[in-house]
């Protein structure tokens, strides 16, 4: 009779063990997440956004926080994400998600002292170390597990695990859609997800860990919509706010509200880019998000309707205390009833502020009509169960108001329904919902058997991910 292996010679081989960790990968539109399985929260979140320098043969890209925030000469900015969420660009794409799970979390192993070439004779040693290097993969003992929008197409995820088995050499791989694990992450398997991004607004329900294909709904209504809002409110405010990015400021004087600005500016032998600028120009718009944007939390709608003491909300809003924001170049006033407009085009497309050169807003892409088709779109008698389990996940949720809101038009458009939302306290959990549900999952016992081998895909190919991952 074959010896039973004790834990301390358990075989490595074994796919989320003690002695393997997998490696969760989360790419977004505005940052990618990397971490080990089971931890609560990624250690490595890498701006999407790359920079490039030169052209042609010259072209030469690099990643990070820092090489993306420092003004260079002929540096452009660009992402490989589209606006739907799914990759674009596959040249990039993939030395992102490799720089993300290198930078912070594993590096390339050392070689066995026996094969590596250096106690070789010197004549030997070039040819040995060429062959090791070619040898080498980044993540030859790490699992990964991969997240994916609910409208990622087919020929997206074979991509995927062909890079991940093929250039990183990966033993397993798994790819699960975000909205599932986002469920997982707030402890549901059935459930409607509202998803709010970066370029996307996405409801989903899910039931047993499935996602209900007829249900999902998605619009463009998101975080980046919100930003343009932000620079129409600033281009039309009086007096006009010139968005004036930190880089460009040498140094600055306080001024009193609605004074105008005194800084010194930088000057550049070359002036940075414009992809860089407007890149710079979104940190300002977001620190204005996350600090004055609020949603007017209802009833009903800000230019409709009455509060206490039959006021408009439009009135009761200005009766309120206002919020202070002082820009780069030290300007500063006071925004009242202005902050609320900005966001109220998410839920009533009249309220929209109108921008150059974009599209109005239409009725179906406002949340409260999404929420509407998405659970029109399901079996009737999972209806009552999805309104009493909705998760809000994505880090435009954060914006002051916005889950309040969100309660009163999901009442407003089901009276008679018992309305639950469950939305994460903590910010990271809220940033990092599809992130978390995706290390839960990897690290679960149960999940081991479900992965992709290595061994399936040489004998399948890259079509075994449609068949094994709903």
């Amino acid at each position: 009779m074959s010896q039973v292996l004790n834990s301390s010679v358990e075989p490595t081989n074994i796919y989320g063990g003690d002695e393997v960790s997998a490696l969760v990968l989360d790419p977004g539109f505005s940052h990618t997440r990397a971490g080990f399985a089971g931890e609560d929260v990624p250690k490595s979140v890498v701006p999407t956004h790359y920079a490039i320098f030169g052209t042609g043969d010259k072209k030469r890209l690099v990643f990070g926080d820092n090489a993306i925030n420092t003004p260079l000469p002929d540096m452009e900015l660009s992402n490989p994400m589209g606006k739907d969420g799914t990759v674009e660009d596959w040249e990039v794409a993939p030395k992102i998600w490799e720089y993300s799970i290198t930078s912070r979390l594993t590096k390339f192993k050392p070689s066995k002292p026996s094969t590596n070439g250096l106690n070789d004779k010197a004549d030997d040693i070039d040819v040995a170390m060429e062959g090791v290097e070619e040898n080498e993969k980044p993540l030859e003992e790490n699992p990964v597990l991969m997240t994916e929008t609910a409208w990622n197409p087919a020929k997206s995820r074979e991509r995927a695990i062909e890079i991940a088995m093929e250039s990183w050499g990966v033993p397993a791989f798994w790819t699960a859609r975000n909205s599932v694990l986002a469920g997982y992450a707030a402890g549901k398997s059935c459930a409607l997800i509202i998803d709010i991004g970066a370029t996307n607004v996405s409801v989903t329900p899910i039931h047993d860990g499935l996602i209900l294909k007829k249900g999902v709904q998605k619009s463009p209504l998101a975080g980046n919509w919100l930003s343009s809002q932000v620079r129409a409110l600033f281009a039309t405010a009086d007096p006009k706010v010139d968005l004036v990015p930190h880089f460009m400021i040498a140094s600055k004087t306080a001024v009193d509200a609605g004074a105008p600005p005194q800084a010194t500016y930088r000057a550049f032998a070359t002036p940075p880019t414009a992809s860089f600028r407007a890149f710079q120009e979104e940190r300002v718009i977001t620190e204005f998000k996350e600090s004055v944007v609020q949603v007017w939390s209802g009833p009903g709608r800000l230019n409709s309707g009455t509060a206490a003491q039959g006021s408009s909300n439009e009135d009761y809003v200005r009766s309120q205390p206002g919020r202070v924001f002082e820009m780069p170049d030290g300007a500063n006033q006071m925004w009242g009833l202005e902050r609320f407009k900005v966001a109220e085009g998410m839920w009533d497309e009249k309220a929209a502020l109108p921008v150059p050169g974009e599209a109005a807003p239409t009725k179906a892409q406002t949340i409260p009509e999404l929420v509407r088709a998405a659970v029109s779109g399901v079996d009737i008698d999972l209806r009552v169960n999805l309104l009493q389990n909705i998760v809000v996940t994505g880090g435009t949720t954060l914006t002051t108001g916005l889950t309040d809101r969100l309660v009163s038009e999901v009442q407003a458009l089901y009276p008679g329904a018992r309305v639950k939302l469950q939305a994460a306290g903590l910010t990271s959990e809220r940033r990092f919902g599809s992130w978390i549900g995706g290390s839960i999952l990897a690290s679960l016992g149960t999940f081991h058997q479900l992965w992709i081998s290595k061994k399936e895909y040489e004998e399948f190919g890259a079509s075994i991910v449609e068949k094994r991952c709903k």
